[in-house]
């Protein structure tokens, strides 16, 4: 079974964004095999290109694959390796249409298993189960704890399971195979800062590599 990587959420907007330097001590701390970008719901006016361009770059030069969620007109103007999109079926199909089969497709968004085989059928590069948008809590939500397991254990597509902010189920994400854990405040909330967790995480999942 192949390791256990780590994908970072990075917010490019909101009240606590997240900056290139920021980003950079981040990848510095362990693997991290992607990168998605919140660029968020952003007016015409907001310029977020230049902030979004900059994390693209720290992520690529660290050999992490950076994908946009947000406005996908983002992926071409930054150089991006593709795009998450965790909204309607229509629009991951409309964004697979768009970049595949040279850039990289993500599908979140799925309520149930139903829908997420549903997703799984339009043919994404990985399905995640987790609600970026969602205040996050210490525990992994156990939904999405139950999805991605079953996942990994029924289906070939990759799968990313956001997980809560002490990371304490990241050991059984890993044995039970789950290809990707993402996190979002367990990096950029972690008191000891983004290295220190990226760090801690990959010790985690090597924990639960150990037991497989």
């Amino acid at each position: 079974m192949d390791r256990t990587r780590l994908v970072l959420v990075v917010p490019a907007t909101g009240p606590e964004p997240v900056d290139a330097a920021r980003l950079e001590a981040a990848l510095a701390g362990g693997d991290v095999a992607a990168v998605v970008i919140d660029a968020g719901d952003v007016d015409a006016g907001d310029n977020v290109q230049p902030a979004v361009a900059a994390l693209v770059d720290s992520a690529q030069k660290a050999g992490a694959a950076a994908l946009i969620r947000g406005d996908s007109r983002l992926v071409g103007r930054t150089h991006a390796d593709g795009v998450h999109v965790d909204e309607s079926l229509d629009e991951i199909e409309a964004a697979l249409e768009r970049f595949h089969p040279n850039g990289i497709v993500g599908a979140g968004g799925a309520e149930t298993r139903h829908d997420a085989m549903l997703i799984a059928e339009s043919g994404p590069d990985y399905i995640f189960f987790g609600d970026i948008d969602a205040p996050e809590a210490a525990e992994t939500n156990p939904r999405d704890f139950e999805f991605g397991t079953w996942w990994a254990e029924v289906f070939e597509i990759p799968v990313v399971v956001l997980v809560g902010l002490d990371m304490a189920d990241v050991p059984d994400l890993a044995a039970a195979g789950v290809e990707f854990v993402a996190m979002r405040g367990a990096v950029w909330n972690n008191a000891d800062g983004p290295a220190a967790a990226v760090a801690r995480a990959n010790e985690l999942i090597d924990q639960g590599m150990a037991v497989t």
